[in-house]
């Protein structure tokens, strides 16, 4: 099923079940609506014809009186109204009056005179003080000839309630009211689900037709055709900036370039110390400086072996910024074992590499990408630090995290490069022959820590110059 009718259909199902509930909960609310106002209207009128009635009541003559003969003659007026579209000619209530004890004296339709009413609710709950009113159905067979009855009490000078006064109104009276109100509901209900259907549809094909341009580009991409960015708007043509930064990135030479030069950079410090210790070689050694400098050419030849699959490993998972197989190392042999392999390198630029480890605990990482970015920082310090200087490598513990330290009396580094010194390409020129680097070394520290979880940081020592080089990584929970 595609993605434009899955949207749809659900779009679809949403708005049937609100419109459902909706027309559900207004329709069912209509009757109710229009009772409790006429029920209103009739404890008005109630009352009022209660204190209209009370003189004759109290002279004995409810049934002869002029309350009663005004009531009667209500019958006989044509009302002559309009109400919203519904002509009225008539009345369509029926008045009565009980006595204190609940027996009809007064009925304007004639038909309940001298009956008990002291039992119906209307009767009974007035003649205690209370708010008496009932619906009867007039049919018992007809669930809808029901009649809405509202009492009110009849008082006497002294306030004893001496007779109760109802006002009856059948609710078949309101019948069409309520019926046009629910078509009314009914038919605009329809209408705003029509219109949010069509909305609905509307928005659909877009999505569709946005998701179809950008799977056809990809599809042309993947197969290897000239394709142009679709026009998109909104996230989708964020998307598809995406797609185009993605795949120019992918295929184009810079890409390619990058990955090249991180190599042949990387590659630098294990042919140097194969360099030096072949140099040291060929002078007269004593036997046990031979064994060291031999073994340290075959360390970095492994080391370079490794560094050529481990940055290609490094170039798959980079955009997924996760380790594959992350192991439990310790940092303070991993920090001294970078430290034996840069001695012929510290020799050379005539530089002492002081340690100050302690046991931190595991952290959870890559040895070899690990010990390659603890090198670049080493390295790096070499590059800037004064002959006969000293490069201090410590390793401490700041809450959960490890901080591995490279410090150096160099020059330090201009406030306008600090903000850019992990950037790809960027580069100092060291102080001796003002050569610059590849620009990738610490770019590489910065992708390494990342990768772990952690961070790298460069900044300016305190108090006699020089850099601090910081690799902070999470220690294993």
């Amino acid at each position: 099923m595609k993605i434009g009718l899955r949207i749809f259909l659900g779009y679809f199902l949403i708005v049937a079940l609100a419109a459902l509930l909706l027309a559900q909960v207004f329709v069912a609310q209509v009757k109710p609506g229009v009772r409790q106002a006429m029920e209103d209207t009739l404890v008005d009128t109630a009352n009022v014809l209660a204190e209209l009635a009370t003189d004759d009541l109290l002279a004995g003559r409810i049934a002869t009186g002029p309350f009663a003969r005004r009531v009667r003659e209500v019958a006989g007026r044509d009302f002559g109204a309009e109400i919203w579209g519904f002509d009225k000619r008539g009345a369509s209530y029926r008045v009565y009056v009980t006595d204190a004890r609940g027996i009809v004296v007064f009925d304007s339709s004639g038909q309940a005179l001298g009956a008990d009413y002291s039992r119906w609710n209307d009767v009974h709950l007035t003649l205690r003080g209370r708010y008496g009113a009932r619906s009867t159905q007039a049919d018992p067979d007809d669930p809808d000839s029901t009649v809405m009855h509202v009492a009110a009490p009849i008082h006497d000078a002294r306030g004893a309630i001496i007779g109760v006064l109802t006002v009856a109104k059948p609710n078949s009276a309101l019948q069409p009211f309520i019926q046009r109100s629910q078509a009314v509901v009914l038919r605009w209900g329809a209408v705003l689900m029509g219109v949010a259907l069509l909305v609905g549809m509307v928005a659909a094909w877009w999505l569709s037709r946005q998701l179809g341009d950008l799977r056809r580009y990809a599809h042309a991409v993947t197969a290897g055709e000239r394709a142009s960015l679709p026009a998109a708007a909104g996230e989708f043509a964020e998307l598809g900036q995406a797609l185009e930064t993605m795949r120019a990135r992918l295929e184009g030479k810079q890409y390619v370039e990058q990955y090249v030069h991180g190599l042949t950079h990387e590659m630098k410090s294990p042919l140097a110390a194969i360099r030096s210790s072949a140099e040291l070689l060929e002078a007269p050694l004593p036997e046990a400086d031979r064994v060291r400098f031999s073994e340290s050419i075959r360390a970095q030849s492994e080391r370079l072996a490794q560094m050529i699959d481990k940055l290609l490993a490094l170039a798959a998972v980079e955009h997924r910024q996760r380790l594959e197989n992350p192991e439990a190392l310790d940092l303070a042999s991993l920090a001294a074992e970078v430290a034996e392999l840069s001695a012929s390198s510290l020799q050379r630029a005539g530089l002492e590499l002081r340690l100050r480890l302690v046991d931190v605990g595991p952290v959870d990482g890559d040895a070899f990408l690990l010990r390659q970015a603890l090198a670049n920082l080493i390295g790096n310090a070499i590059d800037f630090a004064p002959a006969g200087s000293t490069i201090e490598l410590s390793l401490e513990r700041a809450g959960d995290e490890a901080v591995l330290q490279v410090l150096d009396r160099g020059p330090g580094i201009p406030d306008y490069a600090l903000p850019r010194v992990f950037e790809r390409f960027y580069s100092l020129s060291r102080p001796a022959g003002g050569s610059r680097s590849s620009g990738l070394g610490l770019c590489f520290v910065a992708e390494v820590a990342a990768l772990h979880g952690g961070r790298a940081g460069l900044d300016n020592r305190d108090g006699g110059g020089g850099a601090a080089a910081r690799l902070v990584l999470p220690l294993a929970s």
